[in-house]
């Protein structure tokens, strides 16, 4: 991060003053705050070039309303998840006995953020893992 940036996001607490030296992730409008401008890319493109550095263009995007990165959908509308990285939590099937059903608890904990009440779901079914207690009815 650059020094004359640190001050963008310096804030204050009852506890004491912080000022983040690297990019935070996960704060509100941080992509748009520290977005590159045209001639900045312009820039870094003719350093590359000067130091015979290349980049793919598969994997470059300019101007882009929404870009995936991590699995993740990045847009001005925030994060959301992307549709392929779903599809084996949608089509999971009916889980039979208890390896099964601890099996889609946890595929579906790192999705827990996108999820409305996934925290009271699957309290639902992880009382279900108790000893004895695993019993699917339709």
């Amino acid at each position: 991060m650059k020094i004359e940036d640190i001050p963008e996001i310096t804030f204050r607490t009852h506890e004491c003053h912080y000022e983040f030296l690297v990019m935070p992730f996960g704060l509100t409008n941080t992509p748009p705050t520290f977005q590159d401008h045209v001639q900045h890319g312009d820039r870094v493109l003719k350093l590359l070039v000067e130091n015979q550095l290349y980049v793919k263009p598969s994997k470059c995007f300019f101007g882009a309303q929404e870009v995936e990165y991590l699995g993740h959908i990045v847009s001005h509308e925030g994060v959301k998840v992307e549709p392929n990285k779903i599809k084996t939590i949608k089509e999971y099937k009916i889980p039979t006995i208890l390896r099964h059903l601890q099996g889609f608890i946890s595929l579906t904990r790192y999705y827990f953020k996108f999820v409305k009440n996934h925290g009271k779901i699957t309290t639902l079914l992880a009382t279900l893992l108790n000893k004895d207690a695993f019993f699917w009815t339709p």
